[in-house]
């Protein structure tokens, strides 16, 4: 199998396996982690559905490609609990019970390990932990966090006790830690794309301990990332621009260069927000230098965002706070364009912002922001973001001031009765 990917990541060859699968009729959550849990034989062979679209992918058998036919067996690493037929079987259960959960809102169905207290802790838990967090994004990339957060809380909860209470040896605790550092973020997201920022705020506090705990740089540089972005959005840039700058410190040795790009677009942020241009524009360049390197087996799957798309629409927010309204409006464009069909929450977001720079700049075009702004009114309500509908009463404000031009008042007028705002 590693030799038919050539030369792509484990992050592309998931999102191949995702097409595939979709061209099968075949709706399958494959991330980075699954496909290195194949390659480095924690999984001695793929479940049925995966089966069925690798063979078509590739025209070969699972031998062929290097699998066991049998069943996977257990993890090789020392173990408390009992082994044999059935614990191999509740290893695999674990490990991928919630593989297509992410296009639900059910986390966690019905008697799943990650319900309650577990006495022993082995490495299927930490991949449940594992892919509880992927199926998080995969659910907010297009339907927003507000669905998600209680029950993420819930599932943070059972990670705590078992980290607590539980009996695991010392390589499967240190490997719970970041999974559970790693669910630590991906709850603080959703509190705060749901506006807790103080939750989140906590939240990231808690990751970044739990990664120097586990010694995980990878973790580490991204609660440090997770904080720039909370203190740029809250009004805060030079500690954005520290904590951008820590994160690349933590992960400059990580073998990632498309993370290193993130932070430094992060940074960026923080930059633009302070009003200096110059600081952006390198800060920006480096990101782009970066990210051109391209991608590495080593970039993490919450990565997975960071598209072509993302790069341009965080350069277009860097541009909006520096008052560059035509190039941030066009940079917008061009991040809506690149998502295609995918990430819808952060479509409807960059198509706001389209909508706000062609209200605010030197020159309005206020009947090409009210059909960007009636693009945004489509995501409702399959997305539910505090974020987006706050954004949508700035495109709101934003536009007001044209209320006279007709395409405008239209607008308004279903702004109003979409959001029930009088």
């Amino acid at each position: 199998m590693r030799e038919l990917k050539l030369q792509m990541s484990r992050v592309e060859f998931a999102q191949a396996i995702v097409e595939a699968g979709r061209d099968m009729g075949e709706a399958v959550g494959c991330t980075a982690r699954l496909v290195a849990a194949w390659e480095d034989g924690e999984v001695l062979c793929p479940r049925a559905v995966y089966r069925r679209i690798l063979t078509r992918m590739t025209g070969r058998s699972m031998s062929d490609l290097g699998f066991s036919v049998g069943r996977p067996a257990a993890p090789a690493e020392p173990r408390t609990e009992a082994v044999g037929p059935e614990m191999e079987d509740l290893v695999e259960r674990r490990a991928f019970l919630l593989d297509s959960a992410g296009a639900t809102l059910g986390l966690v169905p019905p008697g799943s390990r990650l319900e309650g207290r577990r006495a022993r802790i082995g490495a299927g838990d930490v991949r449940a932990v594992d892919q509880v967090v992927n199926d998080i994004y995969t659910h907010d990339h297009d339907h927003g966090s507000a669905a998600l957060r209680r029950q993420a809380a819930k599932i943070l909860h059972t990670s705590y006790q078992w980290l607590q209470d539980g009996s695991y040896t010392q390589r499967t605790g240190q490997r719970l830690r970041s999974a559970t550092g790693f669910l630590i973020i991906a709850a603080g997201w959703l509190s705060y794309d749901s506006g807790r920022v103080a939750d989140a705020r906590s939240l990231y506090g808690e990751a970044l301990a739990a990664a120097r705990i586990a010694a995980d740089p990878g973790l580490e540089g991204h609660a440090f990332g997770c904080l720039s972005l909370l203190a740029k959005a809250s009004g805060r840039p030079r500690e954005a621009i520290s904590a951008a700058q820590g994160a690349q410190t933590v992960a400059r040795t990580y073998g990632s260069p498309r993370m290193l790009a993130l932070f430094a677009m992060r940074e960026a942020g923080g930059w633009a927000l302070l009003g200096d241009s110059s600081a952006t524009d390198k800060a920006i360049v480096r990101a782009h230098t970066l990210y051109a390197q391209g991608p590495r087996d080593a970039d993490p799957s919450w990565l997975e965002f960071f598209t072509p798309a993302e790069l341009a629409g965080l350069e277009a927010l860097a541009r909006a706070d520096l008052d560059q309204h035509e190039r941030a409006a066009s940079g917008a464009e061009q991040a809506v364009l690149l998502h295609g069909n995918a990430f819808a929450r952060n479509r409807a977001l960059y198509t706001a912002d389209i909508a706000i720079q062609h209200a605010v700049k030197d020159r309005p075009e206020p009947e090409a922001a009210a059909e960007a702004a009636g693009r945004v009114l489509a995501f409702l309500p399959e997305v539910s973001s505090d974020r987006l509908l706050k954004q949508l009463h700035n495109v709101e404000s934003a536009l007001q001031r044209h209320a006279a031009v007709p395409e405008v008042a239209d607008w308004l007028e279903e702004y109003r009765t979409t959001t029930g705002i009088s």
